[in-house]
C-alpha cells in the first residue's frame, strides 16, 4: 500500500484572543477633528474676546481654546516629524509637547480660578491662587525643557515615546513629570465643574456646556490612567504600550471635542435661541400687523439687510404707533365687557384680556374707518394694551373665538337697563 499522508489543517486561534491593540486600531480618531471642532469654539468667542478684552474670564477662555488647539496641532505623529526635522534635535517634540499640555493644564485651572473668585473684584486669596498656579507650571515646563536637555534620547519616536523611553533616565522623570501636573489640574477642573453644574439657576445651555466639559475631563482622566499605567508596566518588565499607543489617541481625541462642544454650546445655544425667538416674535406679531396696516394703508418698509432684530423692532414699533393713533376710538365700555364674556366662557384671565383687545382694536379700526364713528372725547389709557401686542395678535389667529365673545359681550350690552 502506498502511504498516504493526510494533511491536517492548522489548529485556529479561540474567536476571543484578540489583541486590544488591534481591537483599538481600528477606533483611530484623527487629532485634526478635535482641532477643528476647538478652532470653531475659539473663532465664535474671538469677536467677544477682542471686544472685551479686559475681562480676564474671557481672556482665560481664549487662552484655554488656543493652547488646546495647539496641543492637537503639535501632537499629531506628522507634526512631531516636521517639528523635528526643522529643528533637527531628535524628539524635541515630547518637550514643546508636553510644555503646551501642561500650560493648557494651567489655563483650565486659572479659568476655574476666575470664575469662582469673582472677575471684577477678585480677593486676595483668589490673586494668591492666580500667581501659585501660573509659578508652579511655570516652574513644571522649565523642569521638563532641563530634563529633556539631561536625557540621552537619540531614536525618534513618533508614537510610543512615552513607553519607549519609560526606563531611560531623565526621559523618565520628564514623563511622569508632565503626566502628573496633568492628572491633578484635570482632576481638579473636574471636580470644580461638577460642583458648578449643580448650582441652582444656571441658564440652560450653560448647565449643557458644563457636562459636556464635565465628560470631557473625565476623559482625560482615562487618557491619564492609560498613559501612567503604561509607563508602570514597563517599570514592572510587562508590557501594556497599547494603553499609550492605541487607547489614549482616541481619549484625548474624543476629550478634546467634548471640551470644545463645552464651550460651544453656551455661547451658540444662546446666539441661536436669541434669533430664533426674534423670528418666532416677528411671526406671531404678523396677523396684528397685518390688521393696522389695513387700517392705516401703510406697512413696515422690507429691507433684505435687516437683521432679525431689527425687522422685529420695527414691527413692534408700527403697531405702538397705529395703536396710539386708534385710542381715540376705543371703546373701553366694549372692552371690559369683551373680558366679562371671555371669562364667562371660560377663558384664563390673561387669554381673556387679549380675547377683550382683540374686539376692541377691531372695533376701533370700524370706527376709524367710519366717518361717523365713535370718537371718545379722551383717548383711555392704553399702557396694558401696548404691554401685550404679542398675545392679542395671536388671539386674533382665533376668529372664531372673537366672534362668540363679541356676540356674548353684545348681548350683555342690551340686557343693560337704561336709566332715565
Amino acid at each position: 500500500m502506498n502511504d498516504v499522508s493526510v494533511a491536517h489543517p492548522a489548529p485556529t486561534q479561540p474567536a476571543l484572543a484578540l489583541d486590544p491593540s488591534d481591537l483599538l486600531g481600528e477606533l483611530y480618531i484623527s487629532f485634526w477633528i478635535p482641532t477643528a471642532v476647538l478652532t470653531a469654539a475659539l473663532v465664535i468667542k474671538l469677536p467677544t474676546i477682542v471686544k472685551l478684552w479686559r475681562d480676564p474670564l474671557l481672556r482665560a477662555v481664549g487662552g484655554l481654546l488656543l493652547l488646546a488647539c495647539a496641543v492637537f496641532v503639535f501632537a499629531g505623529p506628522s507634526t512631531i516629524a516636521v517639528v523635528n526635522r526643522v529643528v533637527g534635535v531628535p524628539n524635541i517634540s515630547a518637550p514643546w509637547v508636553y510644555s503646551l499640555l501642561t500650560a493648557f493644564c494651567a489655563s483650565c485651572l486659572l479659568l476655574i480660578i476666575v470664575w469662582r473668585g469673582g472677575v471684577s473684584d477678585p480677593s486676595a486669596a483668589t490673586r494668591r491662587a492666580i500667581w501659585w498656579v501660573v509659578g508652579v507650571y511655570s516652574a513644571v515646563i522649565f523642569a521638563l525643557w532641563v530634563l529633556f536637555a539631561l536625557a540621552d534620547a537619540p531614536v525618534e519616536r513618533l508614537r510610543d515615546l512615552d513607553t519607549y523611553y519609560a526606563n531611560t533616565p531623565f526621559m523618565r522623570e520628564q514623563i511622569v513629570l508632565y503626566l502628573l501636573a496633568h492628572t491633578v489640574a484635570v482632576l481638579i477642573t473636574y471636580s470644580l465643574i461638577r460642583s458648578w453644574v449643580r448650582t441652582d439657576g444656571l441658564d440652560a445651555w450653560l448647565r449643557w456646556g458644563l457636562k459636556s466639559l464635565g465628560v470631557g475631563y473625565a476623559l482625560n482622566l482615562v487618557f491619564d490612567a492609560s498613559k501612567l499605567t503604561a509607563v508602570v508596566a514597563r517599570w514592572t518588565g510587562h508590557d501594556l504600550d497599547w494603553l499609550s499607543t492605541d487607547l489614549a489617541p482616541p481619549v484625548a481625541a474624543v476629550s478634546g471635542f467634548l471640551v470644545a462642544v463645552g464651550f460651544i454650546v453656551p455661547h451658540a445655544g444662546q446666539y441661536l435661541e436669541g434669533r430664533w425667538l426674534m423670528r418666532l416674535g416677528h411671526w406671531r406679531l404678523r396677523p396684528l400687523y397685518l390688521l393696522l396696516r389695513g387700517a392705516t394703508g401703510r406697512g413696515v418698509p422690507f429691507t433684505l439687510r435687516s437683521s432679525a432684530e431689527l425687522r422685529l423692532t420695527r414691527r413692534e414699533t408700527f403697531i405702538r404707533d397705529v395703536l396710539l393713533q386708534l385710542a381715540r376710538h376705543f371703546d373701553e365700555d366694549l372692552r371690559h365687557r369683551a373680558y366679562e364674556a371671555a371669562v364667562a366662557l371660560g377663558d384664563e384671565p390673561a387669554r381673556a384680556r387679549a380675547l377683550a383687545a382683540a374686539v376692541a382694536i377691531q372695533d376701533a379700526v370700524a370706527a376709524r374707518r367710519d366717518p361717523d364713528g365713535a370718537d371718545t372725547s379722551a383717548a383711555p389709557d392704553t399702557t396694558d394694551l401696548l404691554q401685550e401686542i404679542e398675545a392679542v395678535s395671536r388671539a386674533l389667529t382665533r376668529p372664531d373665538e372673537i366672534e362668540a365673545v363679541r356676540a356674548r359681550a353684545a348681548g350683555a350690552a342690551e340686557s343693560v337697563p337704561v336709566h332715565e
